[in-house]
């Protein structure tokens, strides 16, 4: 396996406009990758800022520990999944955070690496974990699911309309001894779908996204996060979430808004109960990349920042 780790950061002055790192703050980079977004925290919060860093990519954590060497003990890096913020951080020594960002999206390195299975357009062996030391692989979860559980999948990760006839199609070449390679499965969809037109997303992505996000838990990883907040940050902390689909973005904007406008009383009412708010928001709307970011990377221009601020 290839030990580089290419991958460049998305939004990363937005980031670091939005948490506003200061010395003697602490903060968490939840999806830690080759440590771009982290670098810069650490840069913003010297000279005594610490940064916990989290991936559960070893490749990542290799590269990161490389990257941040310089930083010395101000960064603290840890194997595990963003789940495991509150345990992690407890490991660190540390009570509550100033900053925290997540960035949801799937690394140039795993999606560049054949033998990772992520892509679609190098055949490599249909994995598509994020941790590819534990839990089972693309290629089991298929095995083992039945043709409506796929479709199921399909359906509610990718958004793909064509769900169950690219199920049928999977399964078809799975019986046939034919699903070996990231680049069969591809063709299994292109069969259903068609194959990629100029200026078209390929085909193939809708159901690869799906099939990753329930391979790695990723809806569940995502909430079990969300339902975290506010409480590891501290009062006047502020967390950034990076999504880059619209099934992500709409738990994040959901949860934010649950913490920023908990009262749900109609206007005028002369008496609330409702719980008071904990959250403001540090970014109103999300906020998307620039036309320029897009153009140096193609696959940063779905990418939109989300952020709110603790305030009690």
């Amino acid at each position: 396996m290839d030990t580089t780790f290419e991958h460049k950061s998305v939004l990363l002055d937005e980031v670091i406009s939005i948490l506003s790192p200061r010395s003697e703050g602490v903060y968490c980079d939840g999806t830690l990758g080759g440590g771009g977004h982290a670098e810069r925290i650490l840069e913003a919060s010297a000279p005594l800022g610490r940064l916990i860093g989290i991936d559960q990519d070893l490749d990542a954590i290799t590269a990161a520990k490389k990257r941040l060497a310089r930083f010395g003990g101000r960064a603290q890096i840890f194997h595990g999944r963003f789940s495991q913020l509150d345990e992690l951080i407890r490991q660190a020594g540390i009570t509550q955070l100033d900053g925290m960002l997540l960035d949801l999206g799937v690394s140039s390195h795993q999606l560049d690496e054949a033998s990772r299975g992520f892509s679609f357009m190098n055949a490599g062996p249909i994995d598509m974990r994020m941790d590819a030391s534990a839990g089972e692989s693309a290629k089991e979860l298929l095995a083992r699911v039945s043709e409506d559980e796929l479709a199921d999948i399909i359906y509610r990760f990718g958004e793909e309309h064509m769900a169950r006839k690219v199920a049928r199609s999977i399964k078809q070449m799975e019986a046939t001894g034919t699903l070996e390679t990231t680049r069969d499965l591809a063709v299994a969809v292109q069969r259903v779908v068609g194959k990629k037109r100029p200026g078209k997303s390929d085909p193939a992505t809708k159901t690869f996204q799906a099939i990753r996000i329930a391979v790695n838990d990723e809806m569940k990883e995502l909430e079990s996060v969300l339902q975290m907040l506010p409480e590891p940050l501290a009062v006047g902390g502020t967390v950034a979430i990076i999504t880059f689909h619209s099934l992500e973005d709409r738990m994040v904007k959901q949860r934010f808004e649950e913490l920023v406008n908990p009262c749900k009383c109609p206007p005028g009412m002369p008496v609330c109960q409702c719980p008071k708010p904990l959250a403001q928001y540090a970014t109103r709307r999300s906020v998307r990349v620039s036309n320029q970011e897009q153009e140096q990377n193609r696959r940063a221009r779905s990418a939109r920042v989300r952020a709110i601020r603790r305030v009690r």
